[in-house]
C-alpha cells in the first residue's frame, strides 16, 4: 500500500504518504466520493487535477475533489499527511 490510513469517523480519514513510496506508485486516479482534503503538515509535495497545473501542498490548504475527476499527488521530500472528508 502506498499510504497508511487511520479512520477518524465514518467519512473522515487521516492518511500518511511515506517519503519512501516509489514515485511510480503515485498514479492518476478517480475517487467514488466527493472529497475535501486538508494538508496537515508543511511539505514540498504537489497536487494536480486533470487539465490543471500542479499546486503546492502546504499545511492548512484545503482542496475539494469532485468524485470521478482524475487527480494525483506528486512526490516531494518527507512524509505527506492529509485529512480526507468524504461527502
Amino acid at each position: 500500500m502506498i499510504y497508511k490510513q487511520t479512520k477518524i469517523s465514518d467519512n473522515k480519514f487521516e492518511r500518511t504518504f511515506s517519503s519512501d513510496v516509489p514515485e511510480s506508485e503515485l498514479k492518476w486516479h478517480r475517487d467514488k466520493e466527493n472529497r475535501i482534503v486538508e494538508i496537515l503538515n508543511d511539505t514540498d509535495w504537489y497536487f494536480q487535477m486533470d487539465n490543471e497545473i500542479p499546486i503546492p501542498l502546504k499545511k492548512g490548504v484545503k482542496i475539494e475533489i469532485p468524485k470521478e475527476v482524475y487527480h494525483r499527488v506528486i512526490k516531494g521530500t518527507g512524509d505527506l499527511k492529509i485529512l480526507i472528508e468524504e461527502y
